[in-house]
């Protein structure tokens, strides 16, 4: 049946005789076939409540009383869809969408969640045009078997109410800390549960755990740099004397930090380039014994992965690379959002905007840069980003729904991935945005969590 969508009308109580009575359009009754005056159940996320359902003239509206909206969290203006069960007597309003984000910025009442904000926003905006309705919460919201949520929406300015548990959670955690913090994996563990709510990238990705994982996927190996965990100095003589350049990069690491670049001289002496808060720092040794020597202390307190160097396509001498947002639609299936090209800013060699990258579209990056093979480079990736999406999903445990693709392409045209992020950056694609429309990549997100709550 084609989706319906119905205007929420909150009413005085005191205009009700019972306030377990809801008014509906005549016409959703009729289409549904929904049965007037029984005792029906009426569900919005985890809430469920009795309710007795009266009709009105209003063809798309709900009405129900204050004290049965301030139990589902639910107020005016608001437009959500509607389902009627026969079969449990159940009517169902939503989707109830939640957002997990790290924190709120305490006396930020316009941005509370900080440089994320917009993003929360748009995401709103996203889900009234749906007619799905959204709430965003932080670890410090929930507790571990909770069946509420306090939780932030916004109408003309952010509010917090109580909540029930959401349909469908989208994980935009952006620390490893707070995601594995025991509140929030029980949570989450309680809600698939209890609640049989969806909950999509519900962790972070570490570079080897997906290196490894996608050297089982023979269509994707053509694609993988050789990487291994460092664990030795064995491994990094033997990497360092096949390849002239080989990155260390650390496995849980993010927006380009702590990654160290190593090239071997011709005289067997070695120049490492690591990133730091304060930009690049340059650092020359002797031999491999020095090198090692220096770096034995940083591989002892933490695990890094090693890679192959690459000879990458560059313009004016700054590398470039792609990140592509991959992410399921409505249907579920997997599509290539966007793709965007990446320049390193000057003395970085790696290109995050963190880092003083720049952004630009894929064919203005390939047109300047010194690659010998220029042809049909967006296809190449796009085919390379989706392949690499799927391989993830079948060997990677967890339930994902987007992805930030990181590729690169040599100086003959051939693609390498370099790291796939669980969470990548809402902003990524803003600095090519030319208006303050909602983006594709909101509305897919919005789109997959309506079908995951199967409305």
């Amino acid at each position: 049946m084609k989706r319906t969508k119905i205007n929420v009308h909150v009413q005085n109580s005191r205009i009700f005789a019972d306030e377990r009575v809801v008014l509906l359009g005549e016409a959703i009754i009729k289409k549904w076939k929904v049965p007037a005056g029984q005792t029906l159940s009426l569900k919005f996320g985890s809430a469920k409540h009795d309710v007795k359902v009266a009709s009105i003239s209003h063809p798309s509206a709900i009405r129900m009383s204050e004290s049965l909206a301030s139990k589902l969290g639910l107020s005016s203006g608001r437009q959500v869809c509607f389902q009627y069960k026969p079969a449990a007597r159940t009517i169902h309003i939503g989707p109830l969408i939640g957002v997990m984000v790290s924190r709120v910025i305490p006396g930020s009442p316009d941005r509370p969640f900080g440089t994320i904000t917009s993003f929360c926003r748009e995401m709103t905006d996203a889900c009234e045009a749906h007619g799905a309705f959204v709430y965003f919460f932080t670890p410090d919201d929930i507790t571990s078997h909770s069946d509420t949520v306090k939780g932030y929406t916004f109408s003309s300015r952010w509010t917090k109410s109580t909540f029930p548990v959401p349909h469908v959670i989208y994980n935009r955690l952006t620390s490893r800390r707070y995601e594995n913090r025991p509140v929030v994996q029980q949570f989450m563990q309680y809600a698939k549960t209890h609640h049989r709510t969806s909950i999509f990238n519900e962790k972070y990705l570490n570079k080897n755990e997906v290196f490894d994982a996608l050297k089982k996927e023979s269509s994707i190996q053509v694609y993988l740099p050789e990487s291994h965990l460092l664990k030795n100095s064995q491994t990094l003589k033997s990497m360092c004397s096949k390849y002239a350049t080989v990155f260390l990069k650390p496995i849980t690491g993010s927006l380009g930090k702590g990654i160290i670049r190593i090239k071997r001289q011709s005289d067997g002496s070695y120049i490492c380039h690591l990133t730091s808060i304060n930009g690049v720092r340059k650092q020359s040794y002797p031999g491999f014994t020095q090198l090692f020597s220096a770096l034995s202390g940083k591989i002892k307190t933490q695990r890094f992965q090693i890679q192959q160097g690459l000879d990458l396509i560059s313009v004016a001498g700054r590398p470039v690379d792609f990140r592509a947002l991959v992410q399921r639609g409505e249907t579920g299936q997997w599509g290539v959002t966007s793709i965007v090209g990446r320049i390193a800013g000057n003395h970085h060699f790696v290109s995050n905007l963190a880092r003083g990258g720049s952004l630009t579209t894929v064919k203005d990056a390939v047109s300047r840069s010194n690659s010998a093979n220029k042809a049909g480079a967006l296809l190449k990736l796009q085919r390379a980003s989706l392949q690499i999406a799927k391989g993830v999903e079948t060997q990677i445990d967890g339930h994902f729904a987007e992805l930030g693709v990181d590729l690169a392409m040599d100086t003959s045209g051939r693609v390498w991935l370099l790291e796939v992020n669980s969470k990548p950056s809402k902003d990524d694609n803003s600095q090519l945005s030319v208006d303050k429309k909602v983006r594709p990549s909101v509305r897919k997100m919005v789109q997959y969590a309506r079908s995951l709550a199967k409305f």
